[in-house]
């Protein structure tokens, strides 16, 4: 089942996010999220009337996928930055492909024109999941993270999602 995230959904959350802060560098944060940290994150996302969706398995979260502003300035109001994670134990189900799904319908309901995705290198099974929802290759930033005691490279994908023709008043 996929919903929008509550504010109670917090701590499983900020436990799926951490698994990556810790032990991998798909994020670039290097230290744990709090519960109460993630629940202020999840506002802002969802005040901003962005989505926040999360995807359940027998009663439990399994992921989720939001979608960010992309930068703060007016004129970048149709553009946003996505991202999706997932519980460890259920990492190449379909639950990240089930979530941008709904992700990416979501935006296109709400006019949003781009979406791109960051993605730390490498990791080529994020870059398939983004290629798989047409996403392209649009930037490669080398050395932009020290995480690990190493350089870590960033690539940014993205896709056009409503019609370029289509009136935006």
């Amino acid at each position: 089942m996929i919903r929008s995230a509550h504010s109670s959904d917090a701590a499983a959350i900020a436990r799926i996010y951490n698994h990556y802060v810790v032990n991998t560098t798909v994020s670039f944060e290097e230290q744990p999220v709090s519960a109460e940290e993630m629940r202020g994150r999840i506002a802002e996302i969802t005040g901003a009337d962005l989505p926040w969706l999360v995807i359940e398995q027998d009663g439990q979260l399994a992921g989720y996928a939001y979608a960010s502003k992309w930068k703060g300035r007016c004129a970048y109001r149709f553009s946003v930055e996505v991202s999706v994670y997932l519980d460890a134990a259920v990492a190449r189900r379909g639950f990240g492909t089930r979530l941008y799904q709904a992700l990416f319908s979501t935006l296109r309901e709400r006019g949003v024109h781009v979406a791109m995705g960051g993605i730390a290198q490498p990791n080529p099974a994020s870059v398939a999941l983004h290629e798989k929802f047409g996403m392209q290759k649009v930037a490669h930033f080398k050395e932009v993270g020290f995480k690990f005691d190493q350089w870590l490279d960033v690539g940014y994908w993205q896709i056009v999602l409503s019609d370029p023709t289509r009136s935006i008043n």
